[in-house]
């Protein structure tokens, strides 16, 4: 097992993730969407990564991760935004992996806190969550625009 950064040759099994992370979460994304979160995920001004993780030169997860300025420290935040592992993948440490990724490269960025939303219903991947992080208490309220 590898973690790397997503190229452009992983487009399609990039995609195929993608689609099966939103059916997890009962969403669909516009493919026009989906296609501008590719590019900018391989632009490098952009604050947007995703890393992947690679067993026999395949990608079977990803993680996408973006840096944001805070009010409350001087270094920014990295907000890990999605993570992914292939149904058939799960239990054996990848998501782990993924997130100590996140963890070194917002160390490397100098940013001063990772964090990130599940919701209520990931139970499994709270069993996770709960030995990599902190619960921090704050509800997530919103209005889409």
């Amino acid at each position: 097992m590898t973690i790397r950064a997503l190229t452009a040759d992983d487009r399609i099994v990039w995609q195929r993730l993608w689609r099966e992370y939103q059916a997890f979460y009962k969403v669909s994304i516009a493919s026009e969407v989906s296609d501008l979160t590719f590019k900018r995920l391989l632009d490098p001004v952009e604050m947007m990564h995703c890393a992947v993780v690679v067993l026999d030169n395949e990608p079977v997860g990803f993680v996408h991760f973006i840096y944001h300025r805070s009010t409350w420290t001087s270094g920014d935040y990295c907000y890990l935004q999605d993570l992914f592992v292939d149904i058939g993948e799960r239990g054996r440490g990848h998501g782990r992996k993924l997130i100590e990724h996140v963890y070194e490269a917002a160390t490397s960025a100098g940013a001063s806190r990772v964090y990130w939303l599940t919701h209520e219903t990931n139970t499994d991947a709270m069993l996770l969550y709960d030995h990599v992080a902190e619960r921090s208490g704050f509800l997530q309220y919103r209005k889409n625009i």
